[in-house]
Order: structure tokens, then C-alpha cells, then sequence
């Protein structure tokens, strides 16, 4: 993209988004639940509206000095901002809000990308893909500057797939009269490779997962296909129901029709939701799937705990509403709701184990995924596995996570 052009676009996002609305103000709570928000602010105070996600987005390919250069222009904006306690609820388009200066980022990264050739101009564009993904971050259904960003993330990843020496190829798979996009990643289109299906969480897009491909699949010869969550990126027209497998499902029926994939030597790789939905396909379709890894999955234990929902920051139940498509929220009822989405409560982990086996890790201290879920899930997967992942020495833990998650589904798929 021209520098010009980008130039443009900033404009043009500016004089668009003056007014726009700040992204901790958008979901509408009932004035019940409004009250236990006040309280919990009051009991436990955070700079942040946003949980910051240092680590991830680090391992993502964010440089950590430009990553920390960002918060601190959000941190130190004198602008007003919705809550005053919390750095990134800067109002308006300008220096400052949190869109504007991870937009901003990522408009210097694809400028970069103009003095580049090949690999080192798709690697610029990957990361101005990142840096727009992040300044829609947590991805908002009504959030206007959010919806702008990811069109130019995905613009950006587009653009990086025409540079890169690896092959992207968009597919597009038909499901209940509309289409799943998905991204497919491959080393060669010589012969058909085992492929791993990916799924990030709920407030991630699937473009952010290129350097699992660049740095542990393409390297071991597996064709990377991501898949955004339903509710999310490319699968916004399907609302987030407890049948969080389905699209996936829909992409995984479709394999034997893409000549460069091996359908089978299928494995799965879900982080956050993607696992809970990465997990439930591996008992519906046993068949199909070789191995399955989950990383903080929210399996059972915190959806059928209403008071772990309830006592969630803001971020959290405004994403989940958001993907549940819900108006005005009542925090009770959000939290019962939830329930459904348990895989044992639906009735996955009860009886019948899958063949499928299944590592399943999580952080230690993980509300969202503890020890007691990965061992559950472990448990009724035939050569199942659960491992935690220490708090201490994290970075290293992550590290190291990853590339057990990766032996794990090399070891199925190429045996």
C-alpha cells in the first residue's frame, strides 16, 4: 500500500470517527448490574479497561519496546476519557485513544513495508496486520472504529500474502446460505500436507496467528487453516450459540475439498474458546480429527460457576455479551446463561471418551482455565494429556508450551 494511500485512509478515519463512541461506554447494562460494576471498580481498582495482553501479543510479533511506547502515548494523553481511572478510555479519534495510537503503529509498520522486498516487506505487513487487529481489541459487535480496524488488518494480511515466500490462499466455505473465510497457510502446492485447524478466542482475529505457522508449523512441513469464532472477524454473521464448534465443523467437512491439504492428517489447535470449541469437535467427529490441543480453555468450571462470570472485569462481560448479542445486560443472567456452554453440561464429559487425543494446558492460577479443567478433558480423551504451565519464568512457559503443543500434533500427524 502506498504511503499515500495509507495517508488517506488515516484521514479519512479521522474525520469519520471524531465522534465516535469509546469502546468501554458501548454495551448497555441494566442499572442492577451497573451498580455491581460502581462496586467492583470501587473494590478493585485497575488502570486499565483492557486486559493487557503483553505476553501474547510479544509472542504475536508485536516488538515489546514499540508495544510498551504505545500504552505509554495512550498512559499519558491528557484528553478526557470515559472513566478517568482507566488509561485507555481516551474519548475520540486523536493522540491518545487506544485505536488512534495502535492504528497509528501499524500505518508506520506498512509504511516500512514500502521500502521492502519480499519476506522482510511481508513480515512489516504481518505486523501492521497485528497492530490493526489490536487496536480493535476486544472487537466489539457495535464498535465502529473496531470494525474499520480489522478491515485494514485484514487488508494488511492480504497484501503481506502476496510478498511472503509461504502461500496464502483465502477458501471460502459454504455454510447456512452465507460463506466462512478462512486462511490457508502452506509450505508448497506440490502435495497435499496434514493440516492443523487454528481458533484464537473471542477477542482475537484469525489474522493474528501467522507466526504459529511461520515459526512451528510451516518449519515441520503442516498447512495452517484459521478460522475466525463465530460472533468474530470474518464469522460476525453467526452469533456465538453453546454449539461453539460449528463452523469449524463445517470447514472440517469441507477438507477433502481442498486439493492441498491431506484430510487425513487433520489436527486442531484452539486458544481460549477456540479450545472449547476445538475440544467438542474432537468428540463429535473422532474420525476426522488426529490429535487436538487446547490453551486456556474454558472447558467447565468457570461457565457453570455463575459467580466466577460475575465477578469477571468489564472487558470480559462486555466481550461476551457482545458475541451473545445481547442488548442491555443483566450480569445474573448472563452468568446462568453461560452455563449451557459447558462441555459437561452438554454432556461431552460424561461417559464417552473420543479417541481423539487431546493435550490440554492452561497457566497456573488460570480462572478461566484451571488445572481441574484440563485434567477433566484429559480424562475422556483416549490418550489424553493435561499439563500447567507455571507462572514463574512465564514468558519461557509460553515458549515452551507452544512447542509442546506443536510435537504434540506432529507426532499424529506425521507418523
Amino acid at each position: 500500500m502506498s504511503e499515500e494511500v495509507s495517508k488517506n485512509i488515516s484521514e479519512t478515519l479521522f474525520e469519520k470517527n471524531k465522534q465516535a463512541k469509546e469502546t468501554s461506554h458501548l454495551i448497555r447494562y441494566m442499572p442492577s448490574s451497573m451498580e455491581i460494576l460502581e462496586r467492583r471498580r470501587a473494590e478493585n481498582p485497575s488502570s486499565w479497561y483492557r486486559n493487557l495482553l503483553r505476553l501474547q501479543w510479544a509472542w504475536q510479533g508485536i516488538d515489546p519496546i514499540e508495544l510498551e511506547e504505545t500504552l505509554a502515548k495512550i498512559a499519558s494523553s491528557d484528553h478526557s476519557r470515559t472513566i478517568d481511572e482507566w488509561l485507555d478510555t481516551v474519548m475520540g479519534y486523536h493522540g491518545g485513544n487506544w485505536n488512534y495510537e495502535w492504528t497509528k503503529l501499524g500505518m508506520l509498520h506498512q509504511k516500512r513495508a514500502n521500502d521492502l522486498k519480499g519476506d522482510a516487506a511481508a513480515e512489516e505487513l504481518f505486523k501492521a496486520s497485528l497492530s490493526f487487529s489490536i487496536a480493535g481489541y476486544p472487537h466489539l459487535k457495535n464498535d465502529n472504529l473496531a470494525l474499520q480496524a480489522q478491515v485494514l488488518a485484514n487488508n494488511a494480511y492480504n497484501e503481506a500474502a502476496k510478498h511472503t515466500s509461504h502461500i496464502i490462499k483465502q477458501v471460502e466455505i459454504p455454510y447456512k446460505n452465507k460463506r466462512i473465510t478462512a486462511n490457508l497457510h502452506l509450505v508448497s502446492t506440490e502435495k497435499p500436507q496434514p493440516v492443523v485447524i487454528v481458533s484464537a478466542g473471542l477477542d482475537s482475529l484469525q489474522t493474528d496467528m501467522w507466526r504459529l505457522f511461520r515459526d512451528y508449523l510451516a518449519p515441520a512441513g503442516i498447512a495452517m487453516l484459521t478460522v475466525d469464532m463465530p460472533s468474530i472477524g470474518h464469522s460476525s454473521h453467526w452469533p456465538l450459540t453453546e454449539d461453539t464448534s460449528c463452523l469449524h465443523q463445517a470447514v472440517l467437512n469441507e477438507l477433502p475439498n481442498i486439493p492441498w491439504v491431506d484430510h487425513f492428517k487433520v489436527g486442531v489447535l484452539g486458544f481460549r474458546f477456540g479450545g472449547n470449541a476445538m475440544a467438542r469437535l474432537s468428540f463429535l467427529e473422532p474420525e476426522k480429527i488426529k490429535a487436538c490441543v487446547t490453551l486456556g480453555a474454558p472447558i467447565h468450571h468457570c461457565l457453570a460457576s455463575p459467580q466466577i462470570i460475575q465477578s469477571m472485569p468489564k472487558m470480559y462481560l462486555d466481550m461476551l455479551a457482545s458475541r451473545i448479542g445481547k442488548d442491555a445486560v443483566d450480569i445474573n443472567s448472563l452468568a446462568g446463561q453461560l452455563t449451557a456452554w459447558s462441555l459437561k453440561v452438554q454432556g461431552f464429559l460424561s461417559s464417552r471418551r473420543t479417541k481423539v487425543p487431546i493435550l490440554a494446558m492452561s497457566m497456573e492460577g488460570d480462572i478461566v482455565s484451571p488445572i481441574s479443567d484440563n485434567r477433566l478433558l484429559a480424562m475422556f480423551s483416549q490418550y489424553g494429556k493435561s499439563k500447567q504451565i507455571p507462572s514463574k519464568g512465564i514468558a519461557k512457559g509460553y515458549a515452551q508450551s507452544l512447542e509442546m503443543a506443536i510435537k504434540w500434533l506432529e507426532d499424529e500427524l506425521l507418523r
